[in-house]
């Protein structure tokens, strides 16, 4: 029990943090709602695949922490960051407001991109655990 409210109590921090991330960006772009979260998407989704890698890389002797980052970074402050609802919201507005190529071109958009940023995020992973590898085989 004690272990289930440790791991809701990272995710709630983490969620908040990344909560708060979201509207800061969103008040920073309050101008142009679709791009601040086409933004937050694509960061978010180069951070958790980086994220990801990263942790899954670390071996065995690191696995609390490990669980732990990722309940804190990855499900918390990445899931709190990132926002499919609004993607959807956004999308039906766009077909309700008779602009269907739009709605279509920016859900479609933010797929490809926030794929491409997840390829890209777990590519700069790759390398950063190759070399922190090579350190510690050379240490």
């Amino acid at each position: 029990m004690r272990a289930a409210v440790s791991a809701l109590l990272l995710v709630a921090l983490g969620g908040a943090a990344g909560s708060a991330g979201r509207a800061a960006v969103t008040l920073a772009l309050p101008e142009t709602p679709l791009a601040a979260t086409l933004l937050v998407n694509v960061v978010g989704a180069f951070v958790l695949a980086a994220l990801v890698a990263v942790l899954d890389g670390a071996g065995p002797r690191r696995r609390d922490r490990q669980r732990r980052a990722r309940l804190l970074l990855g499900t918390g402050l990445c899931g709190g960051f990132t926002t499919y609802s609004a993607v959807a919201l956004q999308t039906a507005e766009l077909v309700r407001d008779s602009a269907p190529l739009s709605a279509a071109g920016y859900a479609l958009v933010t797929l490809v991109l926030g794929a491409l940023a997840s390829l890209a995020g777990l590519a700069v992973a790759e390398v950063a655990v190759s070399r922190r590898d090579a350190a510690e085989r050379t240490a």
